[in-house]
């Protein structure tokens, strides 16, 4: 990823959704203008979802997500299925899909239950029109993927869906001014990505850049000497959560510290039950099976913070036999019963939905849910210290 692309998590998921031959591919190539998907007579010719990032007016930056046919059949068939309402987990807008010349299925009706009870906003579009034309409501539009038609008043009609479910968020902006200092404390080791920073780093770089306070990038190695030269106290220190202890140590009490993690569960919006969660860490017992979870894939490292950090930290603060789990990617498993404890990264690259949608996955089977920033504070004993910024959260710890 370039420094000018928008990542996925910032982008507006849109999916596509019908059942087999309604045309979803067919009009996810109208939709893109590109030949996104396979196009074919065969009913379930899309097997797998098929994703596409791209720039879409008037829309801006999104993610296309054309879907498998949801009434498809046999073993193979559930299993697209199965992968089908996966991507309602991640997914801000629907487009349910329906063949003109024939009427609204059971099938599309399950659709459309699971996406009023997921709360996300959808439009019916009926294809094939050049077919067959009839007649629409306020949520429904008659397009034809063959020769165009109404396929810019589509884009119109998802943008407007788009705009009315667009909150203005910040990672950091909201909390400090016009000519603050804060001091970004960012670990250069065997892990990082060569040339590059990462996202939640970037994310925070502009939103102070755009506020227009001063921002100054160090190692941990040197931000002690920083802090020294700076001559006046910065409105805070953001820290790389590997690094949270040094620099706790470092940072005087009076000045505001937190992580880039902390601040990343904020901005996805499940930072208060990540703050919940980490309490569990100290009821861990011998035996117990905590979960690992990342939302991208990479080359784990030999000092990779989920397979190796995170885990010697549980072990080494609980003093516990635990069985450590791990995921990555999109495989977040539907059945959690297993673990005592769901510790998540920041999410830096999945949509708040999914990350939302993870949460409420584990709290609706009463596992305790929390991520890297907050655990990791939480067994240094800072992490009341880091929520001082947020003093209705702080509060949870009392």
């Amino acid at each position: 990823m370039g420094l000018n692309d928008t990542p996925s998590g910032e982008r507006i998921h849109i999916g596509f959704f019908g059942r087999r031959n309604a045309g979803k591919s067919s009009l996810v190539n109208a939709v893109t203008g590109q030949e996104l998907s396979v196009v074919s007579d065969i009913k379930g010719t899309t097997t797998d979802p098929v994703y596409k990032a791209m720039e879409l007016l008037p829309l801006g930056p999104v993610e296309i997500i054309d879907t498998p046919g949801f009434d498809d059949s046999g073993t193979l068939g559930e299993l697209r299925v199965k992968k089908t309402r996966q991507i309602l987990a991640k997914t801000d807008i629907a487009v349910l899909v329906v063949d003109s010349s024939e009427n609204i299925c059971q099938c599309d009706r399950e659709l459309i239950n699971l996406f009023e009870e997921k709360n996300i906003p959808y439009i019916k579009v009926f294809n094939k029109s050049d077919i067959t034309d009839r007649e629409c409501q306020e949520n429904e539009i008659a397009v034809s993927a063959l020769n165009n038609k109404n396929i810019y008043e589509l884009k119109e009609k998802i943008a407007s869906l788009a705009k009315n479910n667009t909150e203005e968020k910040h990672l950091v902006a909201d909390l400090i001014q016009a000519g603050d200092i804060i001091v970004l404390v960012m670990p250069i080791d065997s892990a990082a990505p060569k040339g590059r920073i990462i996202l939640p780093q970037q994310q925070a770089i502009r939103d102070i850049l755009d506020t227009g306070a001063v921002s100054v990038a160090v190692r941990e190695t040197e931000l002690e000497q920083t802090l020294t030269r700076l001559g006046t106290k910065p409105k805070m220190v953001i820290t790389d959560s590997q690094a949270f202890a040094y620099v706790s140590r470092t940072v005087p009490e009076n000045i505001p510290l937190t992580s880039f993690s902390i601040l990343m569960a904020r901005y996805k919006g499940f930072l208060e039950t990540a703050v919940k969660g980490s309490a569990q860490i100290k009821n861990l017992k011998d035996g117990d099976t905590v979960l690992i979870s990342e939302g991208c894939t990479h080359h784990r490292q030999c000092g990779d913070i989920g397979s190796v950090k995170l885990p010697n930290l549980l072990k080494k603060f609980t003093g516990k036999n635990i069985t450590i789990e791990l995921s990555s990617g999109r495989d977040f498993p539907d059945d959690l019963k297993k673990y005592a404890l769901v510790i998540h990264c920041g999410g830096c690259m999945l949509n708040e939905r999914e990350m939302v949608s993870r949460r409420e996955k584990a709290v609706s089977q009463g596992i305790p849910f929390t991520n890297y920033g907050t655990a990791i504070a939480f067994m240094n004993g800072i992490l009341k210290r880091s929520l001082e910024i947020f003093p209705n959260l702080a509060g949870e710890l009392d």
